[in-house]
């Protein structure tokens, strides 16, 4: 297989970031179809990709044999139908995260997969963002020693839209911003969590309040991996400011500190005495180089016939944090990881 033919599916935002990434940027792959149910989705990445074949069922897609490989972009509801139809067309998968909506339905997926020997990808960015990836480099050198401490956080500026406000069927924010943070300490520790607690509020959207009442805009997430070592997790939805991403790995040695809220190195200083820097405003503008990084990845597994970077077992256990972190909130109280 010299060059893999790939159908998008689910041209909203999100996907249109990996269309632009395969109309061009990646060698050996070539970007031949999109899948929407949505016309104007539809005609927007026309007017934009012209791209050859549209389709507004994903089950055309699956019968057309010139397509190697999907990307599955659409509501996370319908992740576990599209990737198992794929595996069973034998249609290599990349899947963005969520994987799914429950761990038993991602089992599903890595199990089709597994059986129709197609490669499954997930879709957690900052595995391959050039500041991740040097802060795993420099903890595996041994840089700063044992590793004791690891803190994630991730902070989102937008107003959470009215149906995040039901946290049992969107998790709320340790689902919608922290389920990369679950990955990357997973990535760095090197170890699968055993307990959890989390606790989090309404802070930012008083008006939900009496309809949702186990609605939060703001949690912090304690972890105790396998291995002894200690993690971390804030996050937070409409804090206004910008996007806000950052790790610290703490070591017997020394420290090692990935990201910035910095959108540059330029510094605005005056006369009466202020310092001002431009914040980064959005995930897409922060991981704009990790989204091409992880389709030309996902890209190479297929070619070199290699297991991807991140894997469905990856999805499933970040998956199964996000759940077991709001059971956590929820009944207030730690809970015990049996993966």
């Amino acid at each position: 297989m010299s060059r893999i033919k790939v159908c998008l599916i689910g041209c909203g935002r999100a996907g249109m970031i990996h269309a632009r990434s395969y109309a061009g940027n990646i060698r050996k792959a070539e970007l031949v179809a999109v899948c929407d149910p949505a016309k104007e989705n539809l005609d927007a990445v026309q007017r934009e990709l012209n791209v050859s074949q549209v389709y507004t069922d994903y089950r055309e897609v699956m019968d057309n044999p010139e397509i190697d490989a999907v990307v599955v972009v659409t509501p996370t509801q319908f992740h576990r139908e599209i990737v198992t139809a794929a595996a069973q067309a034998h249609k290599h998968v990349f899947c963005e995260k969520p994987m799914a909506s429950t761990v038993e339905e991602c089992d599903e997926m890595i199990e089709a997969c597994r059986e129709n020997g197609v490669k499954l990808q997930l879709g957690f960015m900052r595995r391959f963002d050039r500041n991740f990836r040097r802060g795993k480099e420099m903890l595996d050198s041994g840089a700063i020693g044992e590793v004791t401490l690891l803190k994630s956080n991730t902070y989102g500026p937008s107003r959470p839209k009215p149906w995040m406000f039901d946290v049992r069927r969107n998790y709320g924010p340790i689902g919608e911003v922290n389920s990369h943070d679950f990955d990357t300490l997973r990535w760095y520790a090197g170890s699968e969590v055993k307990m959890i607690h989390a606790v989090g509020h309404n802070f930012r959207s008083p008006e939900a309040a009496a309809e949702y009442p186990e609605y939060y805009d703001t949690c912090s997430v304690l972890l105790e991996f396998e291995n002894g070592i200690v993690g971390t997790i804030t996050g937070a939805q409409y804090v206004g400011y910008g996007y806000d991403s950052r790790t610290e790995i703490l070591g017997t040695k020394g420290i090692i500190k990935v990201g910035s809220q910095d959108a540059n190195n330029v510094q605005t200083v005056t006369a009466e005495g202020g310092i001002r820097t431009d914040s980064i405003d959005s995930w897409r503008t922060l991981f704009r180089e990790a989204y091409l990084e992880e389709d030309r990845a996902f890209i190479r597994s297929i070619l070199d016939d290699a297991d991807p970077e991140v894997t469905g077992k990856d999805g499933r256990m970040a998956l199964l944090l996000v759940q077991e972190g709001l059971r956590s909130i929820l009944e207030n109280r730690p809970i015990i990881i049996n993966g």
